[in-house]
Parts: C-alpha cells; structure tokens; sequence
C-alpha cells in the first residue's frame, strides 16, 4: 500500500472563525448566550459557526457543524433550552474522540471555540485546549490534515460561558 497525502479541503478565510456549542444538560439563558456569541463575533469580522448538540457534534462533525449568520439567531430568545440542542458525549471523554473533534474543527478553519455549560462540559474543554497541540501533531502523522493546516491553527483559544442548573461551579 502506498501512502497518500493529506488532502488540505479547509476552505481558508482571512477571518478569524469561531464555534458555538452548548453541552451538557439545557440550562436558562443558553439561547441568549448563542445570540450574543453569534452577533458579537460578526459584528468583529468572525466567521461563525454553531455544532449542534454539543461536544458530542464536535466529535460528528459533518452537518453537525454549520455556518451561522446574523439571521440564524433571530427569535430564539423567547424558545427554551438551546436551539442548537445539546448532549453529553461519552466520546469526547477519549483521546480518539477528541482527536476527531480536533479534524472536524481544522476542517472548518476553526481555532477559536466558546462553550456554554456546566463543570464537565467546561472542565473537558479545557482539557481539548490543553491536548490541542498534541492532538494536531497525531493529526498531521495520521495524514488527516496537512502541516500547513496544523500551522494555521497552532493554538485553540477557549471561552467558557457557565450554562448549568447544578450549583457546582465555585466561584470568588
């Protein structure tokens, strides 16, 4: 068998882009959330996209991850839950799976991520940030992205929005 190259199908933008997820169990305000994400990042010039039903979407891909728009939001705030829906993943809790989020995530150009929800959602973000660099380096030795993709998405910046019903984050 011989090897083949990794195809480079990232659609590259001299914009910055940005995810938005809520995971874990539907809180209040998670729409609210979404909307301002959303509107705030156009508003800077960010591409924008939405992963429906959370990490475990991240983990999908595909449809899962769309490209979002100032209309996308319009009259969400009066719905409950989260419009973009929500659900734990089991699979992001393994390295494997958050390799695969890893892919899904360059293949969309996206290096920038905003989280809404609890303790879990949050903490395993962190970790996904922590793993990024690791998880490209596995990517690019797999041949499912390119080096160059690797270099243009070098660090994953992270933003944690609490979106829980629990009463377990602890705060000053």
């Amino acid at each position: 068998m011989g090897s083949t190259a990794p195809v480079d199908n990232e659609t590259v933008s001299p914009r910055p882009a940005i995810a938005v997820l809520t995971s874990g169990g539907d809180a209040q305000g998670m729409n609210a959330v979404v909307r301002a994400v959303v509107r705030t990042a156009i508003g800077a010039g960010a591409d924008v996209y939405a992963v429906y039903e959370g990490l475990q979407g991240l983990v999908d891909g595909g449809d899962r991850i769309k490209k979002f728009d100032w209309g996308s939001v319009g009259s969400i705030l009066h719905r409950g839950g989260t419009v973009i829906g929500t659900a734990r993943s089991a699979d992001f809790r393994q390295r494997e799976g958050r390799l695969k989020a890893a892919r899904n995530l360059v293949q969309h150009g996206i290096d920038r991520i905003v989280v809404i929800g609890g303790d879990g959602s949050l903490s395993g973000t962190d970790l996904f940030r922590t793993e990024w660099r690791g998880l490209l380096a596995e990517l690019v030795a797999t041949g499912e992205i390119t080096a160059e993709q690797a270099g243009r998405h070098g660090s994953l910046m992270t933003a944690g929005v609490v979106g829980s019903i629990d009463n377990d984050m602890v705060g000053p």
